[in-house]
């Protein structure tokens, strides 16, 4: 059940206008009663609702947004989506990341308490969604992007047609004339890598499946193991656009000519895979426009004109086909 601020008033013995004053450093309050306010907010993991802060003090006009980590491929297109949206709005930005493990979470979730931002974007980090789901029950809006397969109840997001990504990717391949593919995933508890697999598999069955982590080196040993063991394989699929940059790195120290000897397929369209050699053909992500729908659906929700959470919003992939897999 949610806090409200008459649950700190309770708690902290006060009255709900004082709370009102500490929350939002408007009024004289006494320095211990001020203390003990927060310490009770801190305690119960009360989250100021952003209408009851517009109302208070103003809207922050901020927007946060929790990311893994800024290293991650895909992620400058998604943020330039987003502050593309988020600046034309009138808002700014404020960005989290992951890096340094549960201390960056405390971080984040001391902003929160602190409402230095009227809701959030995120890009699931591992072990977060626990903390977000929290926050978002207490009153916080957020929208997530890329929701991996494990979307709560009640959150909005937007997504792109995993499913239908690795089925065209398989198409390709199979067009072709190839029929006998290595597949190397990703993490195998991410819903993405799963529709993915599922998608390749019901158009183009294979037993060849290397789990990888989305890193160059997982589809570099990934292709290594295959090639000493002397399976025989005719192409790969690699579920993002670095594991199959590895790939191809692979099979050029290994003397095997792509896409003659092998073709290889990826997925995302970073800048990356036009730089590749060969260039690689992959399956597109609408990774700059994920980030302006889900900056959209956010200002929308803070303004009062966007509709409930309900079904997640799609956004197709498409294949790019360059020299890797003509």
């Amino acid at each position: 059940m949610r806090v409200t601020i008459a649950d700190v008033a309770r708690e902290a013995g006060v009255s709900k206008t004082t709370v009102s004053r500490v929350i939002n450093t408007k009024g004289e309050v006494d320095r211990c009663t001020a203390a003990r306010v927060r310490a009770v907010i801190t305690r119960l993991g009360y989250v100021p609702s952003s209408g009851a802060v517009g109302l208070a003090r103003g809207s922050s006009h901020t927007i946060g947004m929790l990311v893994p980590a800024l290293s991650w491929p895909w992620m400058g297109e998604v943020l330039q989506g987003v502050v593309d949206t988020v600046e034309a709005a009138g808002y700014g930005l404020l960005l989290f990341t992951c890096n340094r493990g549960p201390e960056s979470v405390e971080h984040f979730v001391t902003q929160v308490s602190a409402r230095a931002f009227d809701g959030l974007l995120v890009v699931e980090p591992e072990n977060t969604l626990d903390t977000i789901v929290g926050l978002h029950r207490k009153g916080l809006p957020v929208v997530l992007i890329d929701d991996r397969g494990s979307r709560p109840e009640g959150f909005p997001s937007v997504v792109t047609t995993n499913h239908e990504g690795g089925a065209s990717a398989a198409r390709h391949l199979l067009a072709g004339g190839r029929s006998r593919p290595l597949v190397i995933t990703g993490p195998a508890h991410f819903g993405c890598v799963r529709d993915r697999l599922k998608g390749f598999r019901e158009v183009l069955p294979t037993d060849l499946v290397m789990v990888g982590d989305f890193t160059e080196l997982s589809g570099r040993i990934a292709v290594e193991k295959l090639l000493n063991s002397r399976v025989r394989f005719d192409s790969v699929f690699a579920h993002n656009d670095l594991s199959a940059a590895g790939a191809l790195r692979a099979l050029r120290a290994a003397g095997r000519k792509v896409p003659d000897d092998v073709a290889v397929v990826g997925f995302d369209n970073v800048p990356l895979a036009r730089h590749t050699e060969p260039p690689l053909t992959t399956v597109r992500q609408p990774t700059q426009q994920m980030g302006e729908t889900a900056a959209r659906l956010l200002l929308g929700h803070l303004s009062g004109t966007s509709p409930g959470p309900g079904e997640p919003v799609v956004l197709p992939t498409e294949i790019v086909v360059r020299e890797s897999a003509p």
